[in-house]
């Protein structure tokens, strides 16, 4: 959450950007933007509005104020913005990030745009893009910054002050100087603290510390992230197979791997990704939900079908019972995969009053399509069944209606508990699944007798 305005200031913000747009009043529009609020604030409305405004607002913001919100952006969006400029331009846009920062832009954009990035680069830059580049972004390579100052462990602590002079800026997480040999390997870490707080002609060697072991370069990056935890890093060495110093990670990037698994953990449980978007647009968002819902339904078929084998000792009315769970089972998927969006979505900050009837409305839309997608598969395959064009549509329509019902509720749900002061990460699945359920049940069997029993 930004720290310079509360939420309620920065969804006011939200509205007069937005306003000021609409009314073509670009005098509000460039002071709101060059004087009342910072790069990061600016990206947290961003990322807190539509598609459409989003790309209105970016579009109105001068070339320097672009590129100094870029850092602030998720990857998504990064790349979103980014692929629509010149290779030139992004070099400029993303001058002054680390290069384990620029390395993850890179890899969100098109290959065809990050070699031509890369060409434009100087020989050593290029070069040390190319290396954190030819890593997994989930290895401690990925997330590691080479970016780094060594010194050898002879030299007095004088030494290493007047090289550090020379420097015109130091990284702004470095709390270490790097000790290494003749060969580049790791041999210890001079602490800052140290090196101000100890008699300016002791040697390197005397004041560092040599029991810190190195981040082997292939290790994950979840256990980059325990080893953090563990041992309470700020930063850490990167090393390769035979210790040679390559690198060095960041708390902020580990809090970032700590973020993402967070993100991972909660929406995985709805079928989701973290690079889902509050805010994506609802074609986006209906595909990435599909494959779900369709895995879901062969679940649901498959539990179905075990009650098959008992067919032929029932009448015919048998096959509403076999496929009254689909209905509330379909319903239940797919509210909860709104549900989710919408519970991380207001954990963040980014849902206000300003959005939620876009957010519904992309919702509706999104179960819209999903509904029809697969009420369309399962009554072509009970007409199969059964050679019944009634009971098609019966088990089509109620599936169709409780995905759009559900969609709703999992939208609305989450908000209204928030408003109550109830949380809806922890009750919110047991109220969804109770309105699936009866609701879907209600509407197929409702459907059923007046169609087939009237």
């Amino acid at each position: 959450m930004p720290s310079h305005f509360e939420q309620s200031q920065l969804e006011q913000y939200s509205l007069l950007l937005n306003q000021s747009i609409l009314e073509e009043n670009f005098a509000a529009f460039k002071q709101l933007t060059e004087q009342e609020l910072n790069p990061s604030n600016l990206a947290y409305i961003i990322e807190s509005n539509p598609s459409n405004q989003r790309i209105a607002i970016w579009e109105n913001l001068t070339e320097s104020i672009q590129y100094e919100i870029i850092p602030y952006l998720n990857d998504e969006l990064q790349a979103s913005f980014l692929k629509n400029l010149s290779p030139e331009k992004i070099k400029t846009a993303t001058q002054d990030l680390e290069r384990d920062d620029l390395a993850d832009i890179l890899q969100q954009l098109p290959d065809r745009i990050s070699d031509q990035v890369l060409g434009v680069m100087t020989p050593k830059d290029r070069k040390d893009m190319e290396v954190l580049l030819s890593y997994d972004e989930d290895c401690a390579g990925g997330l590691m910054n080479t970016n780094f100052i060594s010194v050898r462990a002879n030299i007095t602590l004088e030494v290493v002050l007047r090289f550090l002079r020379r420097h015109s800026d130091l990284p702004e997480q470095m709390d270490c100087v790097f000790v290494t040999s003749r060969h580049e390997k790791l041999v210890g870490i001079l602490h800052l603290s140290k090196l101000l707080t100890h008699e300016p002609d002791l040697t390197v060697r005397e004041v560092m510390n040599s029991d810190i072991e190195g981040i082997k370069v292939n290790t994950s990056s979840n256990e980059v992230a325990h080893l953090f935890e563990r041992h309470d890093y700020v930063t850490a060495p990167v090393v390769s197979n035979d210790g040679t110093l390559v690198g060095w990670i960041t708390v902020d990037d580990v809090l970032d791997v700590i973020r993402e698994q967070a993100d991972h953990t909660v929406l995985s449980f709805a079928g989701l990704d973290e690079e889902e978007d509050t805010f994506s647009p609802a074609f986006k968002s209906s595909q990435r939900r599909a494959l779900w819902l369709g895995i879901n339904l062969l679940t649901a078929l498959f539990a179905s079908a075990c009650a098959f084998l008992f067919e032929a000792t029932l009448d015919e009315i048998v096959a509403l019972a076999v496929l009254m769970n689909l209905t509330p089972s379909m319903g239940g998927i797919a509210g909860t995969q709104t549900l989710t969006i919408v519970i991380r979505g207001l954990a963040l900050g980014h849902i206000s009053k300003n959005n939620i009837r876009w957010l519904l409305g992309r919702e509706l839309i999104v179960g819209f399509n999903n509904g029809l997608l697969w009420a369309s598969v399962i009554g072509i395959a009970v007409y199969f069944w059964k050679a019944s064009i009634g009971l098609s549509i019966i088990i089509g329509v109620a599936i169709w209606i409780n995905l759009i019902i559900a969609v709703i509720t999992g939208t609305l749900l989450p908000i209204y508990l928030k408003k109550k002061g109830i949380d809806p990460a922890l009750s919110g699945g047991v109220i969804l699944t109770t309105i699936t359920d009866v609701v879907g049940t209600f509407i197929f069997l409702g459907l059923a007798s007046i169609v087939l029993l009237s």
